[in-house]
């Protein structure tokens, strides 16, 4: 768990992409970065990585270093590579428990690298990266890409290939200081990039195989590089929480808020792990270069994992605003839960899901819930499953709408309750009745009295043909179809109700399935659409382990809320008669009912 310390932003090179380029005769006192490796080991981190500018020109390195270890901390650098030429430095930053290093090198010759930092300064890093291999360190080379190398990423891999213990990262350049200034100068087009991304991993794992080195990749959209997603790298897969710039008071957890997923992303299988584009790129090229990857399934919860114990004495104390502090933890992926007098940390670094989508299922829509059951996955949410909520204390708080927040569980079955109403709507349907994704058929029972009194003619339709026979043995008296939503052909005003229960992220295309169940309907006739958003689950490690190694796959293509499907329905002639949407104060359920005119 890294802490990432800027202690100033000189250097002692001249990058024409530096994101600092404006601020370099900003430097931290000695005091200052003292003060912050010490608030790093108070927070929990079990690594101080300091960067800067380059951090290695500062004179207290050594002691920045040897402080750290003092506190029983990991150390990290990172560094263009310039001061680590020098063994005699390697040998004492070893001895203080040097541990990371992230070193940049833009090219695979003195031409290329010179021409990318601007100064005489390839043969120093080349000879830091001889002094850091096979030292079991986790060393990183990043390289920067701009249209000055982009076509040269082949000649840097090949450098590199006799260094089996390192990762070689290719990173897109980012429109900030020099990136900004100097734009149209260096920004290549993000296709181009990935192609040559993809071409120098490709000749890598050619060339060396298994026995390495490890290639990855940031800061370029997922689509753009199929086969090679999980090679994705950035701040939280370093295991990066927090950082602190030069002046700042206190730390800040590390984000993307620098990138964005624009209007195409929407609905994309990879959009959780995925960095998008950065914001300026956006701004000046557009966003018709991304391909949005459909029909893959995605998760529809993750793991918050308890982390530690924060207090045992809370009383009526909120812990964050007097110990802890409120900056440094994320707004999404830390969890602080207060039960009684106790308050414990949980942590989500689930990548299945965006920091912005996280966030809004924690404070947005309010979808936590304690895991009480022992189980990889919660079946049964009444009896699984006790929702959280912010506690009481964050009612009227300054910090409210900026804080990671205090939530406690709240003793009320939401499932049961917005379940119910459900059901009686069920239980009023007269006539033709279709289900369309029927899967387990979780609602049977509420329609099975009509169907015994011969109210409804019931027709169920998945694409599980093993759910199908098994439906068929238990009720006898359903027609059931195999087959998908999308592929139904109904006559014309043949039905009287559609229903759409728990399938509606299950569907592959809802816009066609959408199309052919309205048009099925008789005049007068109901559509009825229940889905769940996704969640959160505050879990033991333990749980999570069990959790994580299920053999269970994703079956949902998406997490819409009712606000999202009915983005969609808008396109159909139907009158909407209810909407329910998620919030802090019920289940994950969502409805829709809408009727068609007569």
């Amino acid at each position: 768990m890294k802490a990432l310390i800027k202690v100033g932003y000189a250097c002692n090179e001249h990058c024409s992409f530096c994101h600092t380029l404006d601020v370099r005769h900003i430097d931290g006192s000695t005091a200052e970065v003292d003060a912050k490796i010490h608030r790093a080991a108070a927070l929990g981190h079990t690594m101080v990585v300091l960067s800067g500018g380059e951090p290695t020109i500062r004179p207290e390195l050594t002691h920045w270093a040897e402080l750290t270890a003092s506190l029983g901390l990991d150390f990290g650098l990172v560094t263009n590579g310039q001061m680590l030429a020098y063994p005699e430095l390697v040998e004492r930053l070893m001895a203080a428990r040097l541990r990371y290093v992230y070193l940049s090198l833009h090219g695979g010759s003195r031409r290329i690298h010179n021409l990318m930092v601007r100064s005489d300064a390839f043969d120093n890093a080349w000879r830091a990266v001889e002094n850091l291999a096979g030292r079991g360190l986790d060393f990183s080379v990043n390289c920067v890409i701009t249209r000055h190398n982009v076509d040269h990423l082949i000649e840097l891999v090949d450098a590199l290939l006799p260094f089996r213990d390192l990762t070689v990262k290719f990173s897109m350049v980012e429109p900030k200081g020099g990136g900004e200034k100097l734009f149209r100068h260096l920004m290549p087009r993000i296709e181009h990039v990935a192609r040559r991304v993809r071409e120098a991993i490709e000749h890598g794992y050619a060339r060396a195989g298994a026995a390495g080195p490890r290639f990855t990749h940031g800061a370029i959209p997922l689509c753009l590089l199929p086969g090679y997603e999980h090679l994705f790298d950035d701040l939280k897969t370093h295991q990066y929480r927090t950082m602190i710039e030069v002046g700042e008071a206190d730390f800040f957890p590390v984000d993307d808020r620098n990138k964005l997923q624009p209007e195409p992303c929407r609905g994309c299988a990879l959009r959780g792990p995925c960095p998008g584009l950065y914001r300026g790129y956006a701004d000046e090229f557009g966003v018709d270069e991304l391909r949005p990857v459909r029909g893959r399934p995605r998760a529809n919860s993750f793991n918050y994992t308890y982390e530690a114990m924060v207090t045992s004495d809370a009383g009526g104390r909120c812990p964050l605003r007097e110990d802890q502090g409120v900056t440094p933890w994320d707004r999404g992926r830390a969890l602080f839960v207060k039960h009684g007098e106790k308050v414990a940390r949980y942590r989500a670094d689930s990548r299945d899901f965006s920091d912005e989508e996280i966030e809004a299922i924690k404070h947005d829509r309010g979808q936590l819930y304690v895991d009480v059951s022992r189980k990889p996955a919660p079946d049964d949410f009444a009896r699984d499953l006790v929702q959280l909520r912010r506690s009481s204390l964050c009612a009227d708080c300054p910090e409210r709408e900026g804080c990671t927040g205090l939530f406690e569980p709240v003793d009320a079955d939401v499932f049961t309750r917005d379940d119910a109403h459900v059901r009686a709507l069920l239980g009023e349907l007269r006539g033709a009745v279709i289900d369309l994704g029927c899967g387990d058929a979780p609602y049977m029972d509420a329609l099975a009295p009509a169907a015994a009194r011969g109210h409804i003619q019931y027709t169920g339709v998945d694409p599980d043909g093993e759910r199908i026979a098994a439906l068929r043995r238990r009720y006898p008296w359903a027609e059931l179809r195999e087959g998908a939503a999308e592929g139904l052909a109904l006559a014309t005003a043949s039905v009287d109700h559609v229903l759409i229960l728990r399938s509606w992220n299950h569907l592959r295309d809802p816009a066609t399935a959408l199309a052919g169940a309205v048009a099925g309907l008789r005049p007068g006739g109901s559509l009825i659409v229940v889905d769940n958003v996704a969640f959160g689950l505050a879990r033991g490690r333990v749980q999570t382990r069990r959790a994580e190694r299920s053999s269970a796959g994703h079956e949902h293509y998406r997490n819409d809320t009712a606000e999202d499907a009915a983005r969609q329905l808008a396109a159909f002639d139907l009158t909407l008669l209810e909407r329910r949407d998620v919030s802090p104060e019920t289940s994950n359920q969502w409805l829709l009912r809408y009727r068609v005119p007569t």
